[in-house]
């Protein structure tokens, strides 16, 4: 097999991947990427070296919590919160495997005990409460324990009087909790009425992919809505939506252009232009 050859193969792996939360191994993935928008053939070691963001067509890689954190939160600022809720099992849920066993999966691919990191920190010296989501955990579906630990963060908030954001990336509600992970929608969204009664600042920032219950909740009911160029949004998946209207949808359907274009969003930001932006919208929000 050819390098051509093999990046072909490599390409539609890639896509199936994104689409369907599969882990994919080899040794030249180990050291090579490829565009899923430009079919750039990219070394992963620049790519990373940009921020996961393809120098040729800008197209933004998904990241995980901690290295987002990282990107635009002051270095060593910031203070991880509520690591002590963890995840039960209490329905004792089986698909193709017990639930349990999912969630062991879930933390040793994505080293993380939940798909929310949770805290307090400083960008560019002003201090806010943020939650940032990660998708590597069980598709960032929000459970109980992902309801939970945005709430908790929003109510440290309410007390300590500062301004929210929540980064999302999520493929929506955890079909393994059934109603009690509904019922994340309802509290989540009961603790962003909070913040907007005490009129404290609250932005949410849907990176790549947002969807289902995060969409129906905390995740667009912002202050501030922006989004990160390129990235997928909505309720239902594409495909779904396509079966039920019998109808093809728009190419850009459902991308963050897309919403910006109708009004469902307020701004684009690049993942290198994002710091920035936070840190001027809270400086305008919350200034004296």
């Amino acid at each position: 097999m050819t390098l051509t050859d093999w990046f072909n193969k490599r390409k539609m792996q890639q896509i199936a991947a994104r689409d369907n939360d599969v882990k994919i191994d080899d040794s030249i993935s180990k050291l090579w990427m490829l565009c899923y928008n430009c079919n750039s053939q990219l070394p992963k070691k620049d790519l990373e070296h940009n921020d996961m963001v393809c120098p040729n067509c800008d197209y933004h890689f998904r990241i995980g919590a901690r290295d987002r954190i990282k990107l635009v939160v002051d270095e060593g600022t910031f203070t991880e919160m509520f690591q002590n809720i963890q995840g039960k099992d209490p329905l004792k849920f089986v698909d193709t495997q017990p639930y349990s066993e999912r969630q062991k999966s879930a933390k040793e691919k994505s080293g993380l005990d939940e798909a929310v990191i949770c805290g307090t920190g400083e960008i560019n010296g002003q201090k806010a409460a943020i939650a940032v989501m990660d998708f590597d955990y069980m598709g960032g579906s929000m459970g109980s324990v992902v309801g939970e630990k945005v709430t908790r963060i929003m109510e440290h908030a309410l007390k300590e009087k500062l301004p929210v954001i929540a980064f999302t990336s999520s493929g929506g509600a955890r079909m393994q909790e059934s109603a009690l992970s509904l019922m994340q929608m309802a509290k989540t969204s009961c603790a962003v009425a909070k913040l907007n009664e005490a009129k404290l600042l609250y932005i949410t920032v849907l990176t790549e992919p947002t969807f289902g219950g995060v969409t129906a909740s905390f995740g667009t009911i912002g202050d501030i809505i922006i989004a990160e160029k390129g990235a997928r949004i909505g309720f239902a998946g594409r495909r779904v939506i396509e079966q039920t209207i019998k109808q093809k949808l728009p190419a850009d359907f459902q991308t963050a252009e897309y919403l910006l274009k109708y009004g469902q969003i307020d701004l684009i930001v690049t993942r290198k232009e994002m710091k920035e932006k936070l840190s001027q919208l809270i400086e305008m929000h919350t200034k004296k």
